[in-house]
């Protein structure tokens, strides 16, 4: 699955791994050594994320139903708990630094 940013056509992540099973969503990306440049990990359903068990920074991006951005964390470092996102369906994790401020809130994230 790739994700696009449809506000400016931006393609995030070229490769987006789906958790959408209790276990998958557990796991997450805990105990992995990192991620590459053009790969995410959607959670389904994801109103609230931590980064325990992690060895890197993330970008989240909190989307409702729709693929509306709700919020954005950026540089998540390792063992830190999020904020729960009210009205969040998906967050997408990706690669920490990847976004640099240019996804905000009420963009359009376009899941294919």
């Amino acid at each position: 699955m790739k994700c696009t940013l449809k506000r400016t056509g931006e393609v995030l992540a070229q490769e987006v791994e789906v958790a959408n099973t209790y276990f998958t969503r557990l796991k997450g990306l805990m105990f992995r050594r990192g991620m590459k440049e053009d790969t995410g990990l959607l959670l389904d359903p994801c109103p609230q994320i931590h980064t325990c068990f992690m060895r890197f920074a993330i970008d989240a991006i909190f989307l409702d139903k729709n693929g509306e951005v709700l919020y954005v964390a950026e540089q998540m470092k390792p063992w830190r708990f999020g904020r729960f996102v009210r009205g969040s369906r998906y967050t997408l994790e990706l690669p920490g630094g990847l976004l640099k401020g240019r996804v905000k809130k009420g963009d359009q994230v376009i899941l294919s």
